[in-house]
């Protein structure tokens, strides 16, 4: 596997074209897979928001004062959100296209002053149109870096895709000792996302785009968040505590899942019995 930088992208604004400016920049071939931050295809899509848009909600007001945080920036969280699984320390939500994120993964870094910028509307679609574009059969991963249950720090994960899928299921095949495998499906695109992210950076490196090539992958099968179909009509995610969509996901719902102070201190409530566990260095 090789992997490539995609170098001069300038800033992006609203209609920029993506798949033109990367193609003008470099040369990609079948079978590469491109990815690309959700800070730009969110740029390119205007998901730019004034926070002077938004009059909080009490609700936002009340959050707002526990939480330490602009009342007008908590109530864009909400409105992006389908359901809030955790409102301290932080808002933990369900995205209304399934991811479940800090913030509603709402960005307050290089957009300037009192300025907000929003996670693409459907990632996957965005995805989607900017592979229609491209000239060559590519995958596109749009990705972005979330914390992890039960570790310290951010990785990439893939938010949208298309032209791969999102996991590779190895259930049925066999094992060294020829045993079936009857659990593991991995995923494929949040560990490429992961990977691009080392290249991509954090802060002011200006390459929010990445291809790998050499990779063989499927391009069909899984789900990146699970078939919300499945779940009976009022249900919240917080309430399922296990359950299988017909794609073969998983839904895990945690009552609480609150991580203070870096995972000094881990709290978790499953099916109405609370577990209390202290970090090592709290021992």
């Amino acid at each position: 596997m090789k992997s490539y930088i995609i170098p001069g992208l300038p800033i992006i604004k609203e209609g920029d074209d993506l798949a033109l400016l990367i193609e003008q920049r470099f040369k990609l071939q079948e079978g590469d897979i491109l990815c690309i931050a959700s800070t730009v295809v969110a740029k390119s899509e205007g998901r730019f928001r004034f926070l002077n848009d938004y009059t909080p909600s009490e609700r936002a007001k009340e959050l707002a004062l526990a939480l330490g945080k602009d009342a007008r920036f908590v109530q864009a969280v909400l409105d992006e959100s389908d359901e809030v699984l955790m409102h301290e320390p932080f808002l933990l939500v369900v995205t209304k296209f399934g991811h479940i994120c800090v913030n509603a993964g709402i960005d307050q870094s290089n957009v300037g002053f009192d300025r907000i910028l929003l996670l693409p509307e459907n990632p996957s679609l965005s995805a989607e149109k900017i592979r229609e574009r491209i000239s060559k059969d590519c995958a596109v991963i749009i990705t972005d870096t979330c914390g992890r249950p039960f570790r310290c720090g951010v990785a990439g994960t893939a938010v949208g895709c298309a032209g791969i899928a999102p996991l590779r299921d190895w259930r049925g095949e066999l094992d060294i000792f020829g045993r079936t495998l009857e659990i593991t499906q991995e995923a494929i695109a949040d560990e490429i996302a992961a990977a691009s992210n080392l290249l991509i950076g954090e802060g002011a490196d200006q390459t929010p785009a990445v291809v790998f090539r050499g990779l063989n992958f499927p391009k069909s099968g899984g789900c990146l968040f699970g078939d919300r179909r499945s779940i009976p009509p009022g249900a919240r995610v917080s309430e399922i505590h296990r359950r299988k969509d017909p794609s073969g996901c998983s839904w895990l719902g945690l009552k609480v899942f609150p991580v203070w102070s870096q995972c000094n201190c881990i709290q978790l409530q499953f099916k109405n019995q609370e577990h209390f566990r202290p970090s090592s260095s709290n021992r």
